[in-house]
C-alpha cells in the first residue's frame, strides 16, 4: 500500500503544484501515472493511444483549469499538502476497470493550498498505485461527456 509521506510522493505533489502554478502540464507529469505502467496494467486494444489522447489530454486540460482557478494570484499561492484517505483505498483485481493487473485505487484525495491568506482545496479524482507509489490517473472527474478541463470539487 503506498503512503502519502514517501519522498517520491512529496516530489510528485510538488511537481503537480508547480505545473499548476506555472500553467505547464509538462512540469506536472512526474505525478501522473507512468505510460509504461499503463501499458502493463490495462487490457485495452490500443492502450498507448488511450493513454496519450484521453488520459494525458484530460490531465493537461485539468492543469490549465486549476491554474485558471488560482487566477492572477497563482504565483503567490502556496501548497500546504495533499491528503490521501488511505483507509478508502481499494485493491482492484484483474478484469475490473479493463485491467489485466491489480493495483490500489483511492478516491477522495485533496490538494490544499493557501491563497491571499485563505485556505482552499480541490479534489484529485483518482489515484492509483504502481510499485508502491501513488500517482494521479484522473485529476478531474472520469468519465466526462466532453473534453474540457475541470477542477474537481474546489472549496474555499
Amino acid at each position: 500500500m503506498p503512503t502519502a509521506t514517501d519522498p517520491q510522493f512529496t516530489a510528485g505533489v510538488n511537481a503537480l503544484w508547480q505545473g499548476i502554478v506555472d500553467d505547464d502540464p509538462a512540469e506536472a507529469m512526474p505525478f501522473f501515472f507512468p505510460k509504461s505502467a499503463y501499458l502493463q496494467v490495462k487490457a485495452l486494444s490500443d492502450a498507448g493511444s488511450d493513454y496519450e489522447n484521453r488520459l494525458i489530454g484530460f490531465y493537461k486540460l485539468d492543469i490549465h483549469a486549476a491554474h485558471q482557478l488560482l487566477g492572477s494570484g497563482a504565483k503567490d499561492a502556496k501548497l500546504v499538502g495533499v491528503s490521501v484517505p488511505a483507509k478508502a483505498a481499494e485493491w482492484i483485481r484483474p478484469g475490473v476497470e479493463e485491467n489485466k493487473l491489480s493495483y490500489y485505487r483511492v478516491y477522495g484525495s485533496r490538494l490544499t493550498y493557501t491563497e491571499n491568506g485563505r485556505t482552499k482545496s480541490f479534489g484529485l479524482f483518482s489515484l492509483i498505485s504502481w510499485r508502491g507509489q501513488w500517482y494521479v490517473v484522473h485529476f478531474g472527474p472520469n468519465p466526462r461527456p466532453k473534453p474540457i478541463g475541470v477542477v474537481y470539487q474546489p472549496q474555499g
